[in-house]
């Protein structure tokens, strides 16, 4: 038996609902032939909305029932809603997943292998730049967030917006490994104070923050993952610093 659904969505000249769109393929997706009905002006939207007492399109109907938008189609299905206030790790997860490929990819392209000592300090380097990238984005909007943990924002506040600049060349610095007498302490000064901080407001004070490392419009949750990018600088730096004094006393021998 052939299953038929109705889709009503704006369709105008500028402007064509993406979420229409969605709800479109999700009904051919499942089987159903689609009765696919445009609202090519803003009038005529305005009347339809009016006449089914909706506020949004598209609206879908199946067996001649409205069963709403595109999220309230995904629910029809069975299918999960995105909630966008919801606290998620995925930013952070993608950022270090992403670093680790690229990271690996250098290292097949410089050493012809991924797995070196040279394609760790590249993941980390290459982590700290993209995370530092991703604050840039909105420097305001990061520094206001993270004055709700960090101790020396608080205590200094432009500290907020130097913050992601200094990562970010630290980061720059690691990854031609030069300049380790600059890089090294940045990264362990902003490293240490970021994670005394987190360390405090999160399992000494027990507080419940979002984590301003993806930036300022995050629902990344204060904790591990936001501990774990302070302790990489830390350790990139104390490695960086051991490796050069290193190099620095075999030549003096």
């Amino acid at each position: 038996m052939t299953k038929t659904a109705s889709i009503y969505r704006m369709v105008m000249p500028e402007h064509t609902c993406p979420w229409g769109l969605k709800a479109r393929h999700l009904l051919k997706s499942r089987g159903y032939e689609v009765e696919d009905h445009w609202l090519t002006t803003r009038e005529q939207t305005d009347a339809f909305k009016a006449e089914h007492g909706v506020k949004t399109t598209p609206q879908v109907f199946i067996d001649g029932k409205r069963i709403g938008g595109h999220d309230d189609l995904r629910r029809f299905f069975g299918l999960k809603v995105r909630d966008p206030k919801a606290t998620t790790y995925t930013p952070v997860l993608v950022v270090f997943l992403t670093t680790a490929v690229m990271a690996a990819m250098l290292g097949l392209a410089v050493d012809g292998t991924p797995f070196t000592v040279r394609a760790g300090e590249w993941f980390i380097a290459l982590s700290m730049m993209a995370l530092a990238m991703l604050k840039l984005q909105n420097v305001e909007s990061f520094s206001a967030m993270f004055l709700n943990y960090d101790l020396l924002a608080k205590r200094w506040v432009p500290y907020g917006k130097v913050y992601p600049f200094a990562e970010f060349g630290a980061g720059a610095l690691m990854v031609a490994g030069v300049l380790t007498w600059l890089s090294a302490p940045v990264a362990l000064f902003i490293g240490g104070i970021g994670a005394i901080s987190v360390f405090k407001a999160v399992y000494l004070d027990k507080r419940e923050l979002k984590c301003a490392c993806v930036g300022g419009d995050s629902n990344v949750p204060l904790g591990f993952l936001s501990l774990t990018e302070n302790l990489m600088m830390i350790a990139m730096a104390v490695w960086m610093l051991v490796m050069e004094y290193g190099r620095a006393g075999a030549m003096a021998m």
